[in-house]
């Protein structure tokens, strides 16, 4: 295993250097040598738990793969405090599996394939809390029994052990579908606010997901390009796509209308980074 064949596998699965290090019990400073080639040759209980988590089970380094270097700089004790939470090729991957990493990872389970992500920005979560507002506020006007939530908040698309999303955010109109785990069952109303690293995804796999599953509707707020795509999975043409721009009232379809969310307003109240 050479540091290219590591960082393209760490690529694949998405992982940043601090999640592989919480995964592995290797320290980030460690993997960033191996990963930029200083340290040539690792020991090999430090490939070992690196290669458990990369690679599952048969990705470890075999005896005679050792190396004794000396400019390595872990000690034999990574063995014990490796977390061997990917053990399994992806796509194999269950909602068991999905449940023992630890609580700090961000993550996604869809189709059996663990997807990992950063911390969201600022512009984010900005827009994920005007949003809420703005849905939450309609719902205690109008005296409605329906619940939203923000991520992080799991949700068995179809109930299987294959897949858990976690929307951005997701509203439930029928209470029998939630859990104190989470929600069980398709929400009546997703939102995901795109990133570069999650556009395929969400304009994707993510969008037949929620299609199939009977999502009702689905938006994604795309902030750098300032635009909003809504889907609605009812009726016979479904899907039907509108577009819109950060400038627009945008209806609610869920709620025949009765619900405009006013983006000029909230592009107006975010945070502007050239103005710092």
């Amino acid at each position: 295993m050479n540091s290219e064949t590591l960082n393209k596998r760490k690529r694949e699965l998405g992982l940043t250097t601090e999640q592989l290090s919480q995964l592995s019990g290797v320290p980030v400073g460690t993997i960033n040598k191996i990963l930029n080639g200083e340290t040539r040759s690792p020991r090999y209980y430090t490939l070992q738990a690196l290669g458990k988590v990369l690679f599952g089970e048969e990705g470890a380094p075999s005896e005679k793969d050792q190396f004794l270097s000396a400019d390595a700089d872990l000690s034999c004790e990574v063995r014990e405090s490796a977390a061997p939470y990917l053990t399994k090729r992806q796509g194999e991957y269950t909602v068991e599996d999905y449940r023992r990493l630890p609580e700090d990872l961000r993550a996604e389970l869809i189709d059996g394939t663990l997807i990992f992500s950063e911390a969201p920005t600022f512009t984010h979560q900005e827009l994920v809390t005007e949003l809420l507002f703005e849905l939450q506020m309609f719902i205690r006007t109008n005296q409605g029994s329906c619940r939203v939530l923000p991520a992080p908040l799991d949700v068995q698309l179809d109930c299987d052990d294959r897949t858990v999303v976690q929307p951005d955010i997701a509203l439930i109109g029928q209470e029998k579908k939630i859990t104190q785990r989470g929600i069980c069952g398709a929400p009546d109303f997703c939102i995901e606010i795109v990133s570069d690293a999650s556009r395929k995804r969400d304009y994707g796999i993510k969008m037949q997901k929620y299609m199939n599953a009977g999502v009702r509707e689905y938006w994604i707020v795309d902030p750098s390009r300032r635009k909003i795509v809504c889907y609605w999975f009812e009726g016979e043409d479904a899907p039907e796509i509108m577009m819109y721009t950060f400038d627009d009232q945008i209806p609610v379809r869920i709620y025949s209308g009765r619900l405009e969310i006013d983006f000029r307003q909230i592009r107006r109240r975010l945070w502007k980074e050239e103005s710092t």
